[in-house]
């Protein structure tokens, strides 16, 4: 089968496309013909040797898939040949065949097509968790969500209204990614390439400052969120899109009894319970077009290495999707 991996870590241009040996299914596993897959900045962590775990050679990335149920292991009675489901896995994703735990196996509605489906499980578990696991979000309260545009951001701007957020605060860093942001129902807009964007936000919230802010650019813009906080306020961290890691002075937090809180999604997927009530959800609020997923472009497989320089480019908006 073909499949893209990279053999040391680098730019975009170490991933190369290779033909490997298609996987069998083992016990309790079933063998998925890709239909799409899912590209994330964890993707691209991986590549530069920069992620939260270790990331071993040669390395094939792809956490996020949708598939057709193609060989069936022993042990596995809930899904059959031609089922169509979508899956979280550890690795493995950006290839035309890929072997699955069944456990993790989540089945497609009737109607759900396969872009619209690998664009929900990583990046909408994701703004569900940081909204409601770690961010605890209590209606009326006023929620900032930077990268706004982007697909954990546009999904969070809308699961915050959802969970009954009384003020949305979206950043981003162009005015079509704006407009999206304010499409997808944020009350406040606010350009974080304006030197005083952290005004922009204390403007919006009369100086009072926000509730809970959804970080992952780290450097500046976590200082700066910090300044953006009032009392009791909880910053969830879920990445370091600019590679540069903050220093913070824990003592600081005290004055204003602040929260920094770490966020991990596979830690959350060592809960079953837990992803599978907050995921069926998810689903439903899709089927029932109150969650709108934006697609910001679909390529194939080959295109991984262009993908991994738009996306960390900021050139792009919504989820981006490879299809083998």
């Amino acid at each position: 089968m073909k499949t893209v991996l990279f053999k040391q870590y680098g730019g975009p241009d170490v991933l190369e496309t290779a033909e490997v040996e298609r996987p069998a299914a083992q016990h309790g596993e079933v063998v998925l013909k890709i239909t799409a897959i899912g590209v994330n900045y964890a993707d691209t962590a991986r590549r530069e040797g920069a992620y939260v775990v270790p990331t071993p050679l040669p390395f094939t990335p792809g956490a996020e898939v949708t598939g057709v149920v193609e060989e069936v292991g022993e042990g596995v009675q809930e899904f059959a040949a031609g089922d169509r489901v979508v899956t979280l896995i550890e690795s493995g994703g950006y290839a035309e065949y890929v072997a699955a735990d069944a456990n993790s196996l989540i089945p497609l509605p009737e109607g759900l097509d396969d872009e619209t489906a690998v664009a929900l499980p990583l990046q909408g578990l994701t703004a569900y968790h940081l909204l409601t696991t770690m961010g605890r979000i209590e209606k009326g309260e006023t929620v900032l969500v930077h990268a706004a545009a982007g697909g954990v951001g546009s999904l969070a701007v809308q699961l915050a209204k959802y969970f009954g957020a009384g003020k949305v605060i979206a950043t981003a860093s162009t005015e079509e990614k704006l407009a999206l942001a304010l499409e997808l129902g944020a009350d406040h807009l606010v350009n974080y390439t304006n030197l005083n964007w952290r005004e922009s936000v204390m403007e919006a919230t009369n100086g009072k400052g926000v509730d809970i802010a959804l970080e992952m650019a780290g450097g500046d813009i976590f200082h700066e969120t910090i300044k953006c906080m009032r009392s009791f306020g909880r910053v969830v961290i879920y990445g370091v899109a600019s590679g540069k890691p903050a220093e913070m002075y824990p003592a600081g937090l005290m004055n204003r009894n602040l929260s920094v809180i770490g966020f991990f999604l596979p830690q959350i997927m060592k809960k079953p319970d837990l992803v599978e009530k907050s995921l069926q959800e998810l689903l439903a609020l899709v089927n029932k077009s109150k969650l709108k997923l934006t697609v910001g472009g679909v390529y194939n497989l080959e295109e991984a290495a262009k993908v991994h320089e738009l996306m960390q480019g900021r050139k792009t908006q919504g989820k981006l999707i490879l299809k083998p």
